[in-house]
């Protein structure tokens, strides 16, 4: 025996009307997603960079999906409500971690500067003056406490027999004590000390003997405050040289001073 099955016909709409749309509720949703991944990263405020542009994104998707839903084209005006909400508030602690942000450089550049400035800048003399062509015995100050001072050139006999590099047959050399002491509040670590002369505007040879060269250029690991560190020098120089111009530089981040010795 067959049995048959009836279909219920799907309802109809009146004649002419138009079938019915679906929700767009996209927006809405997009609003409230982007605000709450803005809002979580504006919070470090360090990553206001991120914030910024999903806030605005929220906040723009949010107010779409309200006209959509005022127009009866979505039905979550809820959730682009609280997308909107959120967004806005993604900018605010976008806008907050940019002033949070530049106010820390600033401070940080500031302090930079600040210890920068203790530590370097042009050194004065004993009158407090712009330390400029010292002459022998003259001591050039520095800000944090640092102190150079270059004695007299006086004539050095060179003994042939120990003489490594520096001295031309027929030249004269002569000696020279640089001095540093620290009058700070704290230690000079590790001094990188650099001196050069030159005489008639040439570079003047260093005399490598036995106690004195480049290996001889040792004022400590460190210079402790109170305290002092002194090096001798011999430079070579022409028999009619009158004068040896003295260059030192007493670390990295200290201007070099000239010190200006008769002969």
């Amino acid at each position: 025996m067959s049995q048959q099955m009836h279909y219920q016909p799907a309802p109809q709409g009146p004649t002419g009307a138009p079938a019915p749309q679906a929700a767009r509720n996209g927006l809405g949703v997009a609003a409230l997603i982007l605000g709450i991944i803005g809002a979580l990263s504006g919070i470090p405020m360090i990553l206001f960079w991120l914030a910024g542009p999903l806030g605005v994104l929220a906040l723009i998707f949010g107010l779409v999906g309200l006209s959509r839903a005022k127009k009866g084209q979505a039905t979550n005006k809820g959730v682009a409500v609280t997308g909107t909400i959120l967004g806005a508030l993604a900018i605010v602690l976008a806008v907050v971690g940019v002033i949070v942000t530049v106010l820390a450089v600033n401070k940080a550049v500031d302090e930079v500067h600040k210890q920068v400035e203790q530590s370097s800048g042009q050194p004065k003399n004993g009158s407090g003056q712009s330390a400029k062509d010292l002459g022998p015995g003259e001591t050039a100050k520095y800000n944090n406490g640092v102190q150079v001072s270059v004695s007299k050139a006086a004539p050095y006999t060179v003994d042939p027999s120990t003489v490594v590099s520096g001295h031309t047959q027929g030249n004269k050399a002569y000696k020279l004590t640089v001095t540093i002491k620290n009058t700070g509040s704290k230690t000079f670590d590790k001094p990188l000390v650099q001196t050069k002369a030159r005489v008639n505007g040439k570079e003047a040879e260093e005399v490598d003997d036995d106690k004195h060269g480049i290996l001889h250029h040792d004022f400590g690991n460190a210079i402790s405050p109170g305290e002092s560190a002194s090096v001798e020098m011999v430079f070579d120089a022409p028999p009619t040289a009158k004068q040896l111009d003295v260059e030192v530089t007493p670390d990295l981040l200290l201007d070099a001073v000239s010190w200006k010795l008769a002969l």
